[in-house]
Order: C-alpha cells, then structure tokens, then sequence
C-alpha cells in the first residue's frame, strides 16, 4: 500500500533483495502514482548515509503494479502500508474484508495507525489472525525525484536506519512482529545494524515518532526564513531552502526539548516507554533524526556551522510537517494530556500557532482519542489494551 517516496522505495529495495513484490494504490490517483512503473519499474539510489555503509540500488522491474486491493492482498504474508496518516482510514476499509489468517502488517511510519486498524477491525466484525504492528519512522529518508509537477519512478535515498523502535497491538503480538522485520529487505540497514527496539506497546511507538517534535517547532517557528527562502535571499531558489539546513537555532532546539519533556511526562504519567535522548542531541543540524542512521555520538553537525546534509523543504506551512503533524501527532498528545492530567502548554502553543498560520483550528480538527478506540479509558484499561488487546464492551 503505498502513497509517495517511502512506499516506492519499500518495494524496489525489497524487490531488489529477489523478494516477491506487489505495489498498490487505490483510484484515481494510481493513475498519477503508478503511472508506467509496471513498465519501467522502480530507480532506487543516492548516498543513503549510515553508520555501516549499507547501501542498495538499482532498478526493480516488480510481479505486480495494481489498483486492485483483493489481488494486492491475496496470499500476502506480509503487508506493508507506507502512506500519510489522513490516507489510513480509507485503505484500512478497503483492506480489512480482503484479509487472511497469519498475515503480517507493518506500518511506515505507525502515526497510531495500529490503534486505528485495530478499531476499525471491530467495526467491520473481522475476526482475522492477523499481527498489525508499526514503526516509529520509516527504513529511509527519501525523495521521488520530480520535474515540472512530474513524478519519475526514481527514488532518491538519502539516508538509511539503523535502528527503530516497533511494537503491535496487542502488545503480546509483538515479538512475532519484529522478528517478521528480518522477512523485509527494506528493513535490511537496520536488522543488520543495531536492530530493532521492542517499544513499550504502541503508544510508545506514537511517542517515539520523532517528527512532531522536530517538523513543528523548526518549520512553525522558522516560516519566516521559509517564506523569504528564494526570495529575499537563498540565491532566489526556493527549492534550495532546507529547515535542517537554514531554520534550526539553539532557541528552535530549546522549544524542540521542552516539546520532547512534555512527550516524556504524558508516557510517565501513562506508564509507557519511548525513544530516550538528551539534551545534546537536539542541538544539531540533523537534530535526534541523525541517531536513527548514525547511532549515538557519531555524527553531530554544530549549529553556527553551515551543513547541506539535510533534507530540503518544507516549502510552505501547508506542508505535511504541518498538515499532518500538528493534526495527528500534537492533537493526540494534546488530548492525552487533557485526559490523563498532565499540561502539554509548548505543545498547545504549536497547535495554536499552526491554526493560525494554516487557517484552521486544530483543537477542533484532526484526530482525536474516540477516533483511534482509546477514549474514556482508565489508564489501567489503557494499558490493558495495549498490552493484551482487552477492551470493555
């Protein structure tokens, strides 16, 4: 299932490493994102930056380029959904009927899309055996490469993991599910790295996610440099700005910890786990993503010093770094707090100001604990959920 760089990439790797692989996605816009590739395949390369130079390219020619879910799915052992949070629901509906006892699902990035599937299981009466897991963030950073609004099947990878936390719902599936992640070559730079990390059930998944806490507080609090990017300065090319690159500041780096402090009481107060960094961590031009694919203390990039090892974008506060993190991942922690006592008043004020800046409100948008099956909860049939999958009737 795949929307964009991180699914296509997933399947050429995979396909590459001589796995049988299927790529779907749902009309109309199959035609616009799988256009030609049953013919050209897939282009992977770039300098996939890692601790143990673990690279993979080539072009993937794959067994299958459909929009039909029921052949995606038939006979899969294991499914992997690589698409926006917003795109979740819609697939999930249209997945659920098609599947199979013993298959495996992996989620790129989790985005508490385990909570989701899950309730939508119940919604729909599938009684399915079925393991659905999720990851912290994706195997790679990655880009299709586009030209005047066209997308080419060919995928940049710029860097690749070398560790990620993963954990299924209920928590019991989960040692199953990260030993299924040696199944999947696209997992390979981290299975053969340092490995996989068993989160503390799936909500420490949502925790661990580190792009709310770097993408809100860089791109809210640097719009200003991103707007005049290319325009007042930046050599006029709007698609050089970067906000590893040009926005981070020791200020941004300050509201990004304290952001990640409030993260650390809402799992305390819950009594889950998450990703553990300290403060030093921050304070780089790749900020904790770098401890993804570098490891701790191997690769630090000073803030008064210039780098042109980040990502470019975003281009526009109507980016997904806003769209879909403040909406999904601060509201979620946004309504935690509101339902488990703990105040979130750095991540309220991204909320807030990204309500403005996009001209909606996020307190009243976007999701929301009854959405993902977790509301009215005590924290005692929270944990119960996570842990064991039992949940009052």
């Amino acid at each position: 299932m795949a929307r964009g760089a991180v699914g296509k990439t997933a399947a050429a790797d995979c396909k590459l490493a001589g796995q049988n692989v299927r790529l779907y996605h749902s009309m109309p816009r199959a035609e616009r994102v799988l256009f030609n590739v049953d013919r050209t395949g897939i282009k992977i390369g770039g300098k996939q930056r890692n601790l143990y130079n673990f690279t993979r390219s080539g072009v993937a020619k794959l067994d299958m380029v459909t929009s039909d879910i029921s052949k995606a799915i038939s006979g899969a052992g294991i499914i992997i959904v690589a698409l926006p949070a917003f795109a979740h629901e819609e697939t999930f509906r249209d997945m659920i009927p098609h599947l199979e006892d013993g298959q495996i699902i992996h989620m790129f990035t989790d985005n508490f899309g385990t909570l989701l599937f899950r309730k939508l299981m119940r919604e729909l009466n599938c009684t399915k055996d079925v393991i659905v897991g999720g990851w912290s963030s994706s195997p790679f950073g990655t880009r299709l490469e586009t030209v005047g609004g066209f997308a080419f099947p060919s995928c940049t990878i710029s860097y690749r993991a070398i560790t990620l936390r993963g954990a299924a719902l209920p928590m019991t599936d989960s040692e199953a599910f990260i030993e299924s992640a040696h199944a999947l070559a696209c997992l390979d730079s981290m299975t053969q790295g340092d490995g996989a990390v068993i989160g503390d059930t799936v909500l420490d998944i949502g925790f661990s996610n580190v792009n709310p806490v770097i993408h809100v507080p860089a791109t809210i609090l640097g719009v200003s440099t991103m707007e005049n990017w290319g325009k007042i300065f930046g050599d006029f090319d709007k698609t050089g700005y970067s906000m590893y690159s040009h926005a981070l500041s020791p200020s941004i780096c300050d509201v990004q910890y304290e952001f990640y402090n409030e993260e650390i009481a809402l799992a305390d107060e819950i009594g889950v786990d998450l990703g553990r960094y300290d403060k030093e961590d921050f304070f780089s031009r790749r900020s904790i993503l770098a401890l993804e694919y570098m490891g701790k203390g191997n690769m630090h990039l000073p803030l008064d010093e210039p780098s042109t090892e980040g990502n470019t974008g975003p281009d526009s506060v109507h980016h997904r770094y806003v769209t879909e993190d403040v909406p999904v991942g601060c509201k979620i922690y946004h309504e935690l707090g509101q339902a488990y006592g703990i105040k979130t008043p750095v991540i309220d004020s991204m909320i807030t100001l990204a309500s403005v800046m996009v001209g909606k409100n996020y307190f009243e948008e976007g999701y929301t604990l009854e959405y993902l099956g977790i509301d009215n909860m005590s924290k005692d049939e929270l944990l119960s959920y996570l842990n064991e999958g039992k949940i009052n009737a």
